[in-house]
This record gives C-alpha cells, sequence and structure tokens, in this order.
C-alpha cells in the first residue's frame, strides 16, 4: 500500500499510523519519479473529485492508468452535484452557469483554525458525466451505487 497526499502533514500522519509507503505530491508526480503499477486505487471522502474539471480529468485518469496494471481498479466516493435543493448550492450552480462552467465544478480551499490551504478544484460528476469522462483513459464504470447525491463507483482499466 501506498498513501499518496499532496499535504506534508496527512503524509507524516499516514507514517505515524504504520503506512510503509508514502508520497508527498500528485500522482502525476509519483508517476514522474517512477513506480511499480498498481492494482488499486482508494479515492475515498469524495477525493474521485480531485479529477478537478471537466477539461482535466481525462489527463488526471489517464495518468492512474499510466500507472496502474491492466484490469485495476479505481474505488471511489463523488457526488452528483445536481442532486440538492440547498439554497446554497443551488445559488454556486446559478454562478456556474453564468461562468460557463460544469454545474458541479467547484473551486474552493479548507480551513482548520489557522491553516489553510490553497484554492483547488474539485468536480462533482453525475453518472453519465463519470462515463463519458472515463472511457478516453481506458476506465469502464464496473459498479456504480448511488442513494441521494453521494456515490460509490467502482472503475476498471480495460485490459
Amino acid at each position: 500500500m501506498t498513501a499518496l497526499d499532496v499535504s506534508p502533514g496527512a503524509v507524516e500522519v499516514c507514517r505515524r499510523r504504520g503506512v510503509e509507503h508514502t508520497f508527498g505530491g500528485t500522482v502525476a508526480d509519483l508517476t514522474a519519479r517512477g513506480t511499480e503499477p498498481f492494482d488499486t486505487f482508494v479515492l475515498y471522502a469524495y477525493n474521485l473529485g480531485l479529477m478537478g474539471s471537466p477539461e482535466r480529468a481525462p489527463r488526471f485518469l489517464a495518468t492512474l492508468a499510466s500507472v496502474a496494471r491492466p484490469g485495476a481498479v479505481i474505488v471511489g466516493t463523488n457526488r452528483d452535484a445536481a442532486v440538492t435543493d440547498d439554497p446554497a448550492h443551488l445559488g454556486y450552480h446559478a454562478l456556474n452557469r453564468e461562468r460557463g462552467r460544469n454545474l458541479g465544478h467547484l473551486t474552493l480551499r479548507t480551513r482548520y483554525r489557522d491553516l489553510t490551504t490553497g484554492w483547488f478544484d474539485l468536480l462533482f460528476a453525475a453518472e453519465e458525466e463519470l462515463r463519458g469522462l472515463a472511457a478516453p483513459a481506458g476506465w469502464e464504470v464496473e459498479v456504480f451505487l448511488q442513494e441521494g447525491a453521494p456515490y460509490l463507483v467502482v472503475l476498471r482499466l480495460r485490459s
């Protein structure tokens, strides 16, 4: 198992909790450094959203494919941004439409007390959109389980 995160703090927590192989950086950074191929990628806690945007998602998924064995899987969670009646979410959707952006394209940063990350993009993609983004990189949806907005998906790399 390899734990990967751009946060040095998250990587340190993984080390302290017993993960032997850790990497600080992005998947692209790991690929550039060279690595053994992976069988499974786990992107829980909406981390499938790290695809970033409809424009960047194919490159993100192709990068995972480049370090995957044939038949590898991505097990991830995400959410369908359109499944909401929250006025704050609907307002953000309207703003995205005005900007010509995808409904589920979020730009945000995380803050905890006096710690703040830089701005980054997340993509909350609906099922059909995810299928369309995954296919060019060689990934197929094998399992899709949705309850409300959140979903779990298993993508398999075509051999």
